[in-house]
């Protein structure tokens, strides 16, 4: 059996825990910028209809009297690298697939802790005695209907679909409650007559499939109980580190956006090497004044944990790319890590030699992990890059 715990409000819940006076207030976790998004609302703030991802003006217009906080970072990290410790009590394998939630497969361990139900009972009450929070558990035969039925009880519940309840379950859930069916795809399937995975049952497969290519045949098997996914625990390591910036106003100046990236390289390279790793891929996103997205990407031949390098490919990216659209959003990130340097094949010149380290890589190397020790010590501003010039 598999088990899905999902933090409450996690990010608002946190503020709370830390500022008593915001306790039974509708909370915002958000930036105050005229284009900042809802990270997180509070139970409170959503009774009003705020939710994640929603554009703050329009999260204010619903709830006035909504307490906006910036949020904490550093120590949304450290509350949930203390919930997942105590997920790992009962299981090794524990799959974290966000800061929030993560899956447990605790087959076998009912010897040790009693029936799934009964592990997910202690480990709601453990979250709740020992980080003062509160998690919803979803308790399921396969990873997508544990997903489903975490959110059944929130906040502070449990729901648990036994084996042999698995069928009936299946026939009655909506497909707008399948993870990963967006509104386009609830829109197509509604227009075919398609409500529940029941109907997805009795609509043609071959069909289906040829309406909405992968996802179709995805939705038919998930329809039938099948779920192939496995909770695995080397998914705990995160497979991408990426920052991305809303602009305060579009732009059409590339020496501004230009500056961004350095910023978030920057950032993206400090958390690279806290975390002892080396990218092999870099990535750029840019959202444009009518919000058409783009994202584009590089395969370094030698992976890099410098910021000047990741810098100097994501302009590279955006200069061969950008053709003077007005930009919203800038994105940078990192991708496909090793925890060693030498790990990918060398570059070789022309005539077959193994190209040598940059002798800048070398000096570069000393500069920035001298300026990770200066901001550990006294702050993240502590050091800061110049502005990038025209």
């Amino acid at each position: 059996m598999i088990l899905h715990l999902d933090m409450d409000a996690f990010f608002a819940a946190v503020e709370q825990l830390d500022h008593p006076e915001l306790r039974g207030q509708p909370v915002v976790v958000s930036g105050h910028s005229a284009r900042s998004v809802v990270s997180t609302a509070s139970y409170e703030a959503r009774r009003y209809g705020v939710h994640s991802a929603m554009p703050l003006y329009e999260a204010l217009k619903l709830c006035p009297h909504a307490r906006v906080v910036p949020g904490n970072r550093r120590r949304y990290k450290e509350i949930s690298a203390r919930v997942f410790a105590i997920c790992r009590n009962y299981t090794p394998l524990v799959e974290q697939v966000s800061i929030d939630e993560g899956y447990l497969d605790v087959t076998g361990c009912e010897g040790l802790f009693g029936p799934p139900e009964t592990i997910a009972q202690t480990l709601r009450r453990r979250v709740a005695e020992e980080t003062g929070l509160t998690c919803s558990v979803g308790v399921a035969p396969i990873k997508f209907v544990a997903k489903v039925a975490s959110d059944i009880n929130k906040p502070n519940g449990i729901y648990v679909v036994a084996p042999e309840a698995l069928d009936a379950f299946l026939v009655g859930l909506p497909v707008k409650k399948v993870p990963g069916a967006g509104k386009r795809t609830v829109a197509l399937l509604d227009e075919l007559g398609i409500k529940t995975l029941g109907d997805v049952r009795e609509y043609p497969a071959q069909a289906l499939t040829g309406k909405m290519g992968q996802a179709g045949e995805r939705l038919y098997a998930l329809a039938w109980g099948r779920d192939a996914s496995q909770v695995s625990a080397e998914a705990d390591e995160a497979k991408s580190i990426s920052c991305e910036t809303t602009l305060e106003k579009d732009t059409t100046d590339p020496a501004f956006v230009h500056a961004r990236f350095l910023a978030q390289a920057d950032e993206v390279a400090a958390q690279l090497r806290r975390k002892g790793l080396f990218a092999r891929r870099v990535a750029i996103k840019l959202t444009f004044a009518d919000f058409r997205r783009i994202t584009r990407q590089t395969t370094l031949s030698k992976p890099t944990h410098l910021s000047g390098r990741i810098y100097e490919e994501a302009v590279a990216l955006f200069d061969r790319e950008w053709k003077g659209q007005r930009i919203r959003l800038v994105g940078l990130g990192c991708s496909q890590f090793t925890h060693d340097e030498s790990a990918a094949p060398s570059q070789l010149d022309l005539f077959g030699q193994v190209a040598r380290r940059d002798a800048r890589d070398d000096g570069w190397e000393k500069v920035e992990h001298s300026v990770d020790a200066i901001r550990e010590k006294f702050g993240k501003y502590a050091v800061t890059r110049a502005r990038v010039k025209k």
